[in-house]
């Protein structure tokens, strides 16, 4: 089973809208069996909050369930846990790096370099875009699946 933990600052917005988009993509191809996605934030600021209202519009708009969640930090352990932990920006990795107190096995990776992009995925908690957001993580969701299969 492959154990993917998507993570950004907040874990309202970005991550969660990865993991439903993952999770969405790995249903379609009957490969639940195969998958196990969760979500998590670097910072304690929305700890217990759930999907920012933008994700959820997003998400409904093109048809994609969003997944009951509700925000939590990573953890050390989560690096123990996880094949792929994989943050949205460079902010989320360094963070993610500190918190697991590095990466000595390579399994911290962004978003997009799935996609061969060095792009960051855009927080809209800040740019109010979730449509290019969705965009982003659609790509790199897609493109870390076909990787992965």
């Amino acid at each position: 089973m492959v154990k993917i933990l998507f993570v950004c600052h907040g874990n309202i917005c970005r991550s969660t809208m990865a993991e439903s988009v993952m999770t969405h993509l790995v249903r379609q191809r009957h490969l639940e069996h195969r998958f196990r996605i969760a979500s998590a934030a670097t910072s304690r600021e929305e700890i217990g909050n759930g999907p920012h209202y933008g994700t959820v519009g997003k998400l409904r708009a093109v048809g994609i369930p969003v997944i009951p969640h509700r925000a939590v930090q990573m953890t050390k352990q989560d690096y123990d846990q996880y094949d792929y932990l994989i943050g949205m920006d460079d902010a989320n990795i360094r963070n993610m790096t500190r918190i697991a107190g590095g990466d000595p096995q390579h399994k911290i990776y962004r978003l997009l370099e799935f996609a061969g992009s060095s792009r960051a995925i855009a927080d809209p908690w800040y740019t109010g875009n979730f449509d290019v957001t969705y965009e982003d993580i659609r790509e790199g969701c897609e493109a870390l699946l076909d990787s992965l299969v």
